[in-house]
């Protein structure tokens, strides 16, 4: 059978735009020879609708939609991700599913038997779930039909456990078919694809047929997609895989003799992890800023290497005439980082803004001064700097209708070290779930790339090269208050991403002291992290919705 693939990129809730894109991939694959052309995991509304799902019009419009797109399939079918409604008695509202849409209508429709709830997924709330995977016979071929986590039961993802031993693996494994597929909505983090070729490849084997795993691609909300679609033959070999972070569609003969066809693998299935958080997060910035209407980026220049690292992201993401960078300095800000911000945006080929934030700080301190009489200078006058920043930021944000890049990273989230209303002022918090360290690596990655291309490099080494600094006090440095960044990055994966407790960390090596402040610290600023903006994630845990703290506890770890 010549299977058409259509990885595309759809928006939580624009059904009539979802639908023009899914017809117009029909339409391309069938004009290539496909037979049948399968699309991702809720294709028809966007994964995930989360509680667009209870609005009381929402899933009748979805199935009005899907009955559009039926009606423009004729004998080419197609197997489409979206929403049924339930209409028994019991269970929750609306099932997660895959309908077959044949000739005109749909000739039936296949649901997912196991929901995920853990980490950002909560499809039980939403969704009840089949007994059993449904198997369609078309044309004489007996086709499977999966819905993503209906592949996750496997002994490499610790979650099987949640599902009480169902495995529509195996159950499809006693069904006879000669084609499996996967419609998908797959949100990505650094190292999943390994994991995912595992699943694939495993359940291939097991049932003894073809299987087409059919991902999502795009941004929405804090969620990217990477695509990376995949065939693997019977025999447990990768037969193709297709891009990342990019729509691609692709016509696949299956049922081949084993190892008979050739291995089609996009420049991109595979490549560095720096290659992949570089374009994750190119790719959620765009996603985010265009499906909400910007068209402009606004980043906050200090010449130190996270708003660098931002602001090249932001380039990329926007092209260079459509971003804005400012500069704010203070009394307080070097020379150096003045001239490393404006070298940046002149190597971007960004406009560069300068705006002296001293005279208003200035005015802030004299107004406050009466209050504060007796009282000693603190953090408090060092924050009124990040807070006036923000002021100003925000008012460009408004006049120029940008949107404003937050510039810290998971390291200073996790432990406080940001000014709530300063520096965490924006609409999105575009490297937030990417450690320190990482950043580094971000910024070394980028200025190779660009060497490799035959440019200049756009991060100056200056940047790179530097102590971090708030530069909120005079000779400032960030490891005046945190431990260094190796040795913080280190505890903050093992504390935040991995569980871990005071003593196993200690157990590990890490000193005592150091321990508990990091623990302190993270603990005491969890009141920050939910007032902060949406960050994109590209790790397993991430703070905002998968990871959800409560603000007011006193769990200490020990």
């Amino acid at each position: 059978m010549r299977l058409g693939l259509a990885q595309i990129n759809t928006t939580v809730g624009d059904l009539a735009g979802n639908r023009q894109r899914i017809l117009g991939a029909y339409a391309a694959l069938v004009e290539r020879g496909a037979q049948l052309v399968v699309f991702p995991e809720l294709a028809t509304c966007g994964y995930p609708p989360r509680d667009l799902l209870f609005k009381r019009h929402f899933v009748p419009d979805v199935e009005e939609s899907l009955r559009a797109v039926a009606a423009a399939v004729g004998e080419v079918p197609a197997l489409v991700g979206t929403v049924e409604a339930n209409a028994g008695g019991s269970g929750r509202p609306f099932y997660n599913a895959a309908a077959f849409c044949h000739r005109g209508r749909v000739a039936s429709v296949a649901r997912k038997c196991l929901l995920p709830t853990y980490d950002v997924f909560d499809e039980d709330r939403y969704f009840e779930p089949a007994a059993q995977p449904t198997v369609i016979s078309h044309a004489g071929t007996r086709i499977g039909v999966t819905i993503c986590e209906d592949i996750w039961a496997h002994p490499v993802v610790s979650t099987r456990r949640l599902y009480s031993g169902l495995d529509p693996v195996r159950q499809l494994a006693a069904l006879r078919c000669d084609l499996v597929v996967n419609l998908s909505a797959s949100p990505w983090n650094h190292g999943k694809g390994g994991v995912r070729q595992t699943l694939v490849t495993d359940a291939a084997r097991s049932i003894g047929c073809t299987v087409a795993y059919v991902n999502a691609v795009g941004g929405n909300d804090e969620l990217i997609f990477d695509g990376r679609s995949l065939v693997s033959d019977s025999g447990g070999r990768v037969q193709t895989g297709m891009a990342a972070f990019a729509e691609e569609l692709m016509v696949v003969e299956t049922g081949a003799a084993r190892g008979a066809a050739p291995t089609v693998l996009s420049p991109t299935f595979e490549q560095p992890e720096m290659a992949d958080i570089l374009a994750a997060l190119t790719l959620g910035l765009r996603d985010y800023a265009h499906k909400c209407g910007f068209r402009t980026g606004l980043v906050a220049l200090s010449g130190g290497i996270d708003s660098a690292v931002v602001g090249a992201i932001a380039a990329a993401a926007f092209a260079p005439e459509n971003v804005i960078g400012v500069s704010l300095p203070s009394l307080i800000s070097s020379q150096h980082s003045r001239d490393d911000a404006q070298r940046l945006a002149k190597n971007l080929g960004i406009r560069f803004e300068t705006i002296g934030i001293a005279e208003i700080v200035a005015s802030c301190e004299a107004a406050l001064a009466p209050i504060f009489a007796g009282k000693p200078r603190d953090v408090t006058e060092e924050n009124v700097q990040a807070r006036v920043r923000g002021v100003v930021m925000m008012a460009i944000s408004n006049k120029f209708g940008a949107l404003l890049l937050t510039t810290g990273n998971k390291s200073e989230m996790a432990v406080g070290y940001c000014t709530l209303y300063g520096d965490m002022c924006g609409g999105l918090a575009v490297i937030s779930d990417v450690f320190k360290t990482q950043v580094y690596a971000l910024a070394h990655w980028i200025n190779a790339d660009a060497r490799r291309a035959g440019r200049t490099g756009p991060i100056p080494q200056s940047s790179i090269d530097k102590l971090p600094s708030a530069e909120l006090r005079p000779n400032q440095t960030d490891q005046d208050s945190l431990p260094p960044y190796d040795v913080l990055d280190a505890l903050l994966k093992g504390y935040v991403e991995e569980g871990l407790s005071r003593r196993d960390l200690v157990a590990q090596g890490f000193p005592e002291a150091t321990v508990s402040d990091v623990i302190r610290k993270v603990d005491l600023n969890e009141y920050k992290r939910k007032q902060a903006a949406p960050g994109l994630k590209i790790t397993p845990l991430a703070f905002g919705v998968g990871r959800r703290i409560p603000i007011v506890q006193k769990y200490v770890s020990q």
